[in-house]
C-alpha cells in the first residue's frame, strides 16, 4: 500500500439551477458535481497549492489506496491504487510535507464528475448521448470554478502529463494570474494530424459496435468490443514496442481468444486482447468518445480566446509564468517535435522556460513509471516558484 495511505474521494457542486455550467458548445447543466481527492496540507496563506491534470482514461485518484467510488460504477480493482503515487508524496515530485495537491476527474468522465453515464436529474435516465461535447477549455473552467468552492485563489503550479498537459496549458493561458509555475510533461501544443486520425480510428471503434446504439446503451449492455478495440489502438502509442514484447512474454493465448475464423496465436495478440477487454470493466464508452473528441479539436489558441500564439503565451509572459517542459525522446504519443513547437512558442512569446529531454525505452509510460528521470526538476522548479511567492 502507498505510504499515504487510503484516501477517500470528494465530491464539489459547481453548478447549480440557479447558476448553470455553460459548455463552450453554448449547451448548459443545471446541476455539474466534480469529483476530487487532495494530498498533503494545504498551508495557512494557501500559496502551496497544485493542480494536477490527469490524462486521458486518469482520474481524480492520483495517489494512495482508494478501495471505492461513490457515482460510479466503473471502479475496478486496477483504478485501486494512485496512477502518480510514485510521484506524490514524502519527498518525491510533489511533496506532501510541503505542497498541497489537488487532483479532479474531469467533466465528463466516469469516475464520479458528471459524464455521460450520470443519472439525469430532469429524466432520472443516465445522460448518454444527451450529454454535452467537451473541450479543454470546459475540462479547465470546470476546475477552476471548484477552486473557488475551495477558496483557492492562486496556484503555486499546474502540472499535467499527456492529454492532461493540454489542461495545464490552456490553464495557464485562460487564467494567467491564477498560476505561477507551469509543468506540462509529454504533451502538445496542439493536435497532430497523426492523433487526429489515431482518435478518428477509435471513435469509429465504438460508433460502429452494433451495441453503440448512439450512445443510448446503459439499460441494454455496453459495446465492449468497440471500446476494448478503441483501447488496443491507443494501448500501441502508449507503450513502447520492445515493452510490449517483453510484457506479452507473460502472457497465455486463451481459448476465447477467437473471433469468428481468427484464433490469436502468440502472446503479443493476446496481450493487446487482454488490455482491450479488462478497459472495458472500468471506463465508459461515450465518456471515452467526448475526450477523443476533446483531443482531436485541441488547439490552445482557440481554447483560450487568443488571436494567435504569440497573443496567447504573451498572458504567460505577463504574468510572470516560468514552464517546465519534459520531453522523451522515445514517445510515439506525444512526440517529441511537439514539445518542441510548445517550446518554439514559448520562445517566440518570451516566456522563461527550461526544456528537458528524458532518455527512456518506456515510451509514452515513462511519465508513469520513471519518477527518478524528473524529480529532481520538478522539486527544483518548485522550490524556486515558492521562494519566488514568498
Amino acid at each position: 500500500m502507498s505510504e499515504i495511505g487510503k484516501v477517500e474521494t470528494q465530491f464539489q457542486t459547481i453548478a447549480t439551477p440557479e447558476n448553470p455550467f455553460v459548455f463552450r458548445s453554448g449547451a448548459s447543466l443545471d446541476h455539474v458535481e466534480i469529483a476530487y481527492e487532495t494530498y498533503g496540507t494545504l498551508n495557512a496563506d494557501r500559496s502551496n497549492v497544485i493542480l494536477l491534470f490527469h490524462a486521458l482514461s486518469g482520474s481524480q485518484h492520483a495517489a494512495g489506496f482508494n478501495p471505492a467510488v461513490g457515482g460510479t460504477s466503473f471502479w475496478t480493482p486496477e483504478c485501486e491504487n494512485g496512477w502518480w503515487d510514485l510521484f506524490i508524496g514524502k519527498g518525491k515530485a510533489l511533496d506532501t510535507e510541503k505542497y498541497f495537491i489537488i487532483c479532479a476527474n474531469y467533466l465528463g468522465g466516469c469516475y464520479g464528475s458528471t459524464g455521460p453515464s450520470s443519472l439525469n436529474p430532469a429524466t432520472g435516465k443516465r445522460y448518454g448521448s444527451a450529454f454535452p461535447n467537451i473541450t479543454v477549455n470546459d475540462i479547465v473552467r470546470s476546475q477552476a470554478l471548484l477552486l473557488d468552492r475551495l477558496g483557492i485563489g492562486k496556484l503555486l503550479a499546474v502540472v499535467g502529463p499527456s492529454t492532461g498537459g493540454l489542461s495545464c496549458v490552456t490553464f495557464a493561458t485562460l487564467f494567467p494570474d491564477r498560476v505561477r509555475l507551469v509543468i506540462p510533461l509529454a504533451t502538445g501544443v496542439k493536435t497532430t494530424v497523426l492523433n487526429r486520425i489515431i482518435l478518428l480510428e477509435q471513435i469509429l471503434a465504438i460508433e460502429n459496435d452494433p451495441l453503440f446504439r448512439s450512445g443510448e446503451y446503459y439499460e441494454s449492455g455496453a459495446p465492449e468490443t468497440g471500446l476494448a478495440l478503441a483501447r488496443m489502438i491507443s494501448h500501441k502509442t502508449f507503450v513502447h514496442l520492445d515493452a510490449i514484447e517483453r510484457r506479452a512474454s507473460k502472457e497465455v493465448v486463451q481459448p476465447e481468444d477467437r473471433f469468428s475464423w481468427y484464433q490469436a496465436h502468440d502472446h503479443v495478440e493476446s496481450y493487446m486482447l487482454h488490455q482491450g477487454k479488462k478497459f472495458t470493466d472500468r471506463f465508459d464508452a461515450n465518456t471515452y468518445l467526448r475526450i477523443c473528441e476533446m483531443w482531436s479539436r485541441y488547439d490552445p489558441v482557440i481554447e483560450s480566446g487568443a488571436n494567435d500564439s504569440v497573443e496567447l503565451f504573451s498572458r504567460s509572459r505577463e504574468a510572470g509564468h516560468q514552464y517546465l517542459v519534459f520531453s522523451i525522446d522515445e514517445d510515439y504519443c506525444f512526440y517529441p517535435e511537439e514539445q518542441a513547437a510548445l517550446v518554439e512558442q514559448l520562445k517566440g512569446a518570451q516566456v522563461p522556460h527550461l526544456y528537458l529531454t528524458v532518455h527512456s525505452e518506456k515510451g509514452h509510460d515513462s511519465f508513469l513509471l520513471e519518477p527518478e528521470l524528473y524529480t529532481p526538476h520538478i522539486q527544483v522548479m518548485l522550490r524556486n516558484a515558492s521562494e519566488a511567492a514568498g
